[in-house]
């Protein structure tokens, strides 16, 4: 939790943190004027016994109680800017990005999925203004996310990504066409899509070359973006039947670049080839490069309360003065 991004809705609830310690003493000074009391030389350095002592901190509960409350009355609050762009202007992008069981390979550490996922948050936190959408694929292709400014939420769903989502194979052409799908009404003056495979199309109805063309016919600009190393990867093969663990062994990486050089090159984007996990990076830091505008929008806030925090401790320490008072010391306030 962020402290230094907290800011309270009502600040002037927080002079009770000052008028509290100042009420407190001015209590403690009538309280002792209120009883006559003895100083007997025969009772110095005899201390207080433990009962005296537990009183004198549950008298303190309460006030820390009220110093709490006065906190949650202050309403702590943060907040997260969410930018949406005005009609016509910046940039409208989807990524497709293959989850199938081959982006288990372990030739990107830890494999080839969870890297691209932490890549890939990190390329939608990076752009604050763009409307953006998801797009996976497998065997078939899903949209679980449409161009949407709430990269929090995109970025959560790359996050809970796993290849067995979808059926099995790559159906590169149904990831693309799905993609443009969800591109097709976007009046941006920009719209892209950033496709990844790290494979061959082997599955789906739609050929991928008439999906680029669908694209290029939208006036969508598509980057292809082949992930795995050159040669020889450890690849999942199967499931062991007692353990459920994945069985991996060395094969030969085998992508379809000629398609995806095809793909880029009809609708104006270009080719990469990520072989590890930093020339992913690098990949996604020249596309964020290459699809920079400067545009014009709106800032919304999306305020978080944490009040409740402060009553919970409130609750809290008055239910332990209590049952010190009445169960532990046996006496009233």
């Amino acid at each position: 939790m962020e402290w230094s991004n907290w800011e309270f809705n009502q600040p002037l609830w927080l002079a009770g943190l000052v008028l509290i310690p100042m009420a407190a003493i001015f209590m403690g000074v009538i309280r002792s004027k209120r009883f006559g009391h003895f100083t007997y030389s025969l009772l110095d350095g005899l201390g207080q016994n433990f009962a005296g002592r537990a009183k004198n901190f549950t008298a303190l509960l309460s006030w820390f109680a009220l110093g709490s409350l006065c906190i949650a009355l202050a309403r702590p609050q943060t907040s997260e800017i969410i930018q949406q762009p005005s009609q016509n202007l910046g940039i409208d992008m989807m990524l497709s990005l293959d989850i199938s069981a081959s982006m288990l390979a372990k030739d990107l550490k830890p494999n080839r999925l969870e890297a691209l996922k932490e890549v890939a948050t990190d390329f939608v936190s990076r752009r604050k203004v763009d409307r953006i959408g998801l797009v996976i694929y497998a065997g078939e292709a899903y949209s679980p996310v449409p161009l949407t400014t709430d990269h929090s939420l995109l970025n959560e769903q790359i996050r809970s990504l796993e290849y067995d989502m979808l059926d099995g194979g790559t159906a590169i052409g149904m990831g693309l066409s799905t993609a443009a799908n969800r591109l097709s009404e976007s009046n941006a003056k920009s719209k892209v899509v950033i496709l990844l495979t790290d494979g061959e199309n082997n599955a789906g109805l739609v050929d991928p070359i008439q999906a680029g063309e669908l694209c290029a016919s939208l006036g969508i600009k598509v980057y292809t973006i082949g992930l795995g190393t050159n040669g020889v990867a450890s690849m999942p093969v199967a499931i062991d039947p007692m353990t459920q663990e994945i069985i991996y062994r060395p094969q030969q990486v085998t992508i379809d670049e000629d398609l995806l050089k095809r793909i880029s090159d009809i609708t104006g984007g270009k080719y990469f080839r990520a072989t590890d996990r930093t020339s992913l990076e690098n990949i996604y830091d020249i596309i964020d490069g290459l699809e920079k505008s400067e545009i014009e929008g709106f800032q919304f806030y999306r305020y978080t309360e944490h009040y409740s925090i402060f009553v919970w401790i409130a609750l809290g320490l008055i239910a332990l003065e209590l049952l010190l008072n009445f169960v532990l010391l046996k006496s009233a306030f």
